[in-house]
């Protein structure tokens, strides 16, 4: 997983184009996007490889980072 931030929804925008083209580039065939018409959170899916990119607030908001590092300490027996 990948988690990436634009300044702007253009920016947002851009980069997830940017990314699937370079994912699909790179060989991982068929690459979905999801929430690119807004620009506030952009999923995508190249099966193996999921990019996350976002706005800063938006970003913030979900804090992705913290429910993945909570995921990964209870996994390995140490609550956070």
């Amino acid at each position: 997983m990948v988690i990436a931030t634009g300044r702007s929804s253009r920016q947002v925008s851009a980069l997830a184009d940017q990314v699937a083209s370079k994912l699909k580039d790179a060989g991982f065939g068929r690459v979905s996007i999801e929430g690119k018409s807004q620009g506030d959170w952009v999923l995508i899916d190249a099966g193996d490889v999921i990019v996350h990119v976002f706005r800063p607030e938006v970003r913030d908001y979900y804090n992705l980072e913290k429910m993945w590092n909570a995921v990964a300490a209870e996994e390995s027996g140490h609550i956070a």
